[in-house]
C-alpha cells in the first residue's frame, strides 16, 4: 500500500495537484468569484473497455462496467439536482442511437476503420473495430446504446452540457487515427446528436489520446481536455482558437484511502482552488462503486454548494463562451 501513502504525502506537500498561479487571474475567473469549477464525466458504457489490456476477458468486463454506469447515472443526476451542480457529460456518439444494423455484413460501413495498434490501455488486433457492436437496439443490448439516459440528462432540473467523446471511443493520436477516420467519427457523432437538438461543443479524447487537434475547430468544438498532470491552473488558447482545459484531479474510489480521506481530499482541492484563484477541472467515469456515490459524492457536492458564492460552477462550454467574450486577443 505504498502508492496510496505516497499520494497522500505528495498531496500534503502541494505536489498533486500542482498550483500554477498568475497575476491576471481575474481574466479567467468571473467576478465576484474567486475560482472556477468544471466537472465532467466520460459516459462510454461498453465502448471504453472492449479492448482493455488489463482484463483476461475485456468484452465481458466492458459489458459489466456498462451496466454499472447505467445504474449510476440516475443517482448522479439526482445528486446534481439536490446540490444544483451542472456537469459536462462527454458521451460516446454511438450511445445516442436507439438501434443500428449491419449493411452487407458490416456495422457502420461509412466509417473508415482504425489499423491494428496498441497503447497504454488497449490492444486492438481484431478483424474489425466494430466487431463487438451488436447492431441491435438499446432494449436488447443496453450496454452499447443509451438514448434513454441521454433523454434523462436533457430533462434534468439542472442544465447540463453534453459533449463529444468520438463515435466509437477511438485512439485519436495522429499516428494511429487518420484525418479520414477522425472526420467520419465526428460527423457520425454530430448526426447522432442532431435528433436530440444537441450541438456538440466540448471534445474529450478517449483515454487521453490527444491528436487531430487541427480538425476540432473545423467541427465547431471550442475546447478539449488534457490530463498530462494534475494541476490547478488556467486554460490555454491555441492558435486555432480552441481552448485546452487542464485536468486537476480524477474522481474515483482508490484502494488504500478511507471514505473520510476521499471526502477530505476533494474538499481540500476546492479550497486550494479558491485560495489560489485558479480553475479546477475534475472528471470521472460514472462506473465507480456505490460507496463513492452514496458516501463520497454527497459530502463533496454539499461542500461545493456551501461555497458556491466563491466558486463559478459551470459546464465547460458555458465557461469557454464566457472566456471568449471576456478575453481580448
Amino acid at each position: 500500500m505504498i502508492k496510496p501513502f505516497l499520494s497522500k504525502i505528495n498531496f500534503a506537500l502541494g505536489r498533486n495537484p500542482k498550483i500554477e498561479m498568475r497575476a491576471d487571474w481575474r481574466n479567467y475567473v468571473p467576478a465576484p468569484f474567486k475560482a472556477v469549477l468544471l466537472i465532467s464525466t466520460d459516459l462510454e458504457l461498453a465502448w471504453a473497455w472492449q479492448y482493455a489490456k488489463t482484463f483476461a476477458d475485456p468484452l465481458k468486463e466492458a459489458k459489466k462496467t456498462a451496466l454499472v454506469e447505467r445504474e449510476n447515472v440516475p443517482a448522479i443526476l439526482k445528486l446534481c439536482d439536490i446540490y444544483n451542480i451542472p456537469i459536462t457529460w462527454v458521451i460516446v456518439g454511438h450511445l445516442f442511437l436507439e438501434s443500428c444494423n449491419r449493411i452487407n455484413g458490416l456495422a457502420h460501413p461509412e466509417i473508415p476503420r482504425l489499423p491494428h495498434f496498441e497503447n497504454e490501455f488497449w490492444k486492438f488486433s481484431e478483424r474489425d473495430w466494430f466487431v463487438n457492436d451488436p447492431c441491435s437496439d438499446y432494449i436488447i443490448d443496453p450496454e452499447w446504446y443509451c438514448p434513454d439516459l441521454i433523454k434523462m440528462i436533457i430533462s434534468a432540473k439542472i442544465k447540463h452540457e453534453i459533449g463529444c467523446h468520438t463515435f466509437s471511443h477511438i485512439d485519436c493520436r495522429n499516428d494511429i487515427c487518420s484525418p479520414e477516420v477522425f472526420d467520419s467519427e465526428i460527423y457520425a457523432c454530430k448526426e447522432a446528436a442532431r435528433p436530440f437538438g444537441i450541438e456538440l461543443k466540448t471534445f474529450v479524447h478517449p483515454a487521453h489520446t490527444i491528436g487531430n487537434l487541427e480538425r476540432l475547430n473545423n467541427f465547431g468544438f471550442t475546447s478539449f481536455r488534457t490530463d498530462n498532470k494534475n494541476v490547478l491552473a488556467f486554460p490555454i488558447k491555441h492558435d486555432s482558437g480552441i481552448w485546452e482545459i487542464k485536468n486537476s484531479a480524477t474522481l474515483y474510489l482508490r484502494k488504500g484511502w478511507s471514505i473520510n480521506y476521499h471526502i477530505y481530499r476533494y474538499k481540500k482541492i476546492i479550497e486550494k482552488a479558491i485560495d489560489s484563484h485558479t480553475v479546477c477541472c475534475l472528471w470521472f467515469h460514472p462506473s465507480f462503486g456505490h460507496e463513492f456515490i452514496e458516501q463520497v459524492m454527497p459530502e463533496f457536492m454539499k461542500y461545493i454548494d456551501l461555497r458556491r458564492e466563491e466558486i463559478f460552477i459551470s459546464t465547460t462550454y458555458s465557461y469557454i463562451d464566457w472566456l471568449n467574450s471576456n478575453i481580448s486577443e
